[in-house]
């Protein structure tokens, strides 16, 4: 695996502020109505995306999640802006403004999406998977899932596939322990979600979801596994999300003191610390780190602002085109 180094904390330490101060800002214009719909935050879960970056190949590795899916792309190269400018709705955005929060996608970054339907992106991701192992492009594909969507029926069918044609996958659930409002423990006979790999024969395991180094040192291992030809893995990443499930979310599932108590294995803390232990940064660095952040948060939300609406023709453009129906001009 890369090694884990000062330059790593730093980085991690910056992405991880960037992407928590990011989807602050997000909660914050959706309460002022600039942002509609749905909006599910990632606050608290940043070490699993940022693990999982050390351990990629941005070149060809590929991935995909459910509708929580604000930060992974820009992880992965997308420009914040324009991810912002999706989630206002405006012609800037990554999705010319048609996608919106659950539906962030990019093609050119390897990032393929939001998906809305619990669960639809498990089998998904296996198939981005089988194209990689047919045109022999080396890459592996990360496909990202809930606790509660690790009960849909399409999981078995994909851990099947993807197990009998050797498939280049890592398959990861984010077991935050409430789904959408529902505890683990009420919704199985069994708390341990990754045990559902031992049916399939499938390397298998849970992993300290809140701590970068023990995600990236798991990633690099079932990634390795997947580039020699040997098949999937399944990661259950043990994690926690600060706020609900959406922004329309009461959370009466759970506590105040629980969410305080988990905010003590702050991924973002836990990395601060390192850093501060080891000297790699002065406090005034880490204040300049902060205020980077801080300036970029603007930027986007500036952007987002100041970018039009899509125009009403656009709705044409994007979905329907016949060579000998030319009465509806398309621009796209």
């Amino acid at each position: 695996m890369k090694p884990i180094t000062k330059e790593v904390y730093l980085k991690w330490y910056e992405d991880m502020q960037f992407w928590r101060k990011f989807e602050d800002k997000l909660a914050a214009v959706y309460i002022q109505q600039k942002v509609r719909g749905f909006l599910h935050l990632y606050n608290g879960q940043e070490a699993v995306l940022a693990g999982a970056l050390h351990a990629m190949d941005l070149s060809k590795d590929k991935m995909i999640t459910a509708y929580r899916n604000h930060v992974q792309p820009i992880g992965m190269g997308v420009d914040p802006r324009k991810v912002m400018a999706e989630l206002y709705g405006k012609v800037t955005g990554t999705s010319k403004g048609m996608g919106g929060s659950m539906h962030i996608f990019s093609k050119e970054h390897g990032f393929y999406g939001g998906h809305g339907i619990v669960g639809a992106q498990i089998p998904v991701g296996a198939g981005i998977a089988f194209a990689d192992k047919y045109f022999e492009t080396g890459g592996v594909t990360l496909t990202y899932f809930g606790d509660g969507a690790a009960r849909q029926g399409s999981l078995h069918e994909a851990f099947n596939m993807a197990m009998n044609w050797k498939l280049p996958v890592v398959f990861i659930v984010e077991n935050n322990g409430y789904a959408m409002g529902t505890s683990v423990e009420r919704t199985a006979n069994h708390t341990d979600i990754w045990k559902l790999g031992l049916g399939y024969e499938m390397p298998c395991g849970p992993v300290d979801g809140m701590n970068p180094v023990k995600v990236a040192e798991a990633m690099h291992e079932a990634m390795e596994r997947a580039r020699r030809g040997d098949g999937p893995t399944f990661l259950e990443m043990k994690t926690y999300r600060y706020r609900g499930h959406s922004m329309s979310d009461a959370q009466l599932y759970r506590t105040k003191e629980e969410v305080e108590e988990y905010k003590k294995i702050d991924p973002i803390i836990q990395v601060l610390d390192v850093i501060k232990e080891n000297n790699y940064a002065t406090e005034a660095e880490i204040e300049a780190i902060d205020q980077r952040v801080a300036d970029l948060v603007a930027e986007c939300e500036k952007f987002a602002e100041e970018s039009p609406f899509p125009e009403v023709n656009q709705l044409y453009d994007v979905v329907y085109e016949q060579e000998n129906y030319p009465f509806i001009p398309h621009k796209l």
